[in-house]
């Protein structure tokens, strides 16, 4: 099965952490740039990330090649 992620579980607030230690914003201009795996929509309110995407967005940066840092 599938596991989806929307953004409130990947990006971070003052009130909670999620899988990465950055902003919504931050997140949705990742998206803009190309840097970050693309969402899709499952209704017209509703947007989520495939969770395995993501992990292998996070396992790519932990890499220890400098090639694949992000600058937030």
């Amino acid at each position: 099965m599938q596991k989806l992620l929307r953004i409130w579980d990947i990006a971070s607030t003052k009130d909670k952490s999620g899988q990465l230690p950055v902003s919504p914003s931050t997140v949705w201009r990742w998206v803009r740039e190309g840097r970050f795996p693309k969402p899709f929509k499952l209704s017209n309110s509703v947007t989520v990330w495939d969770a395995s995407m993501v992990e292998e967005f996070i396992s790519k940066q932990a890499a220890p090649s400098s090639a694949n840092e992000v600058k937030s």
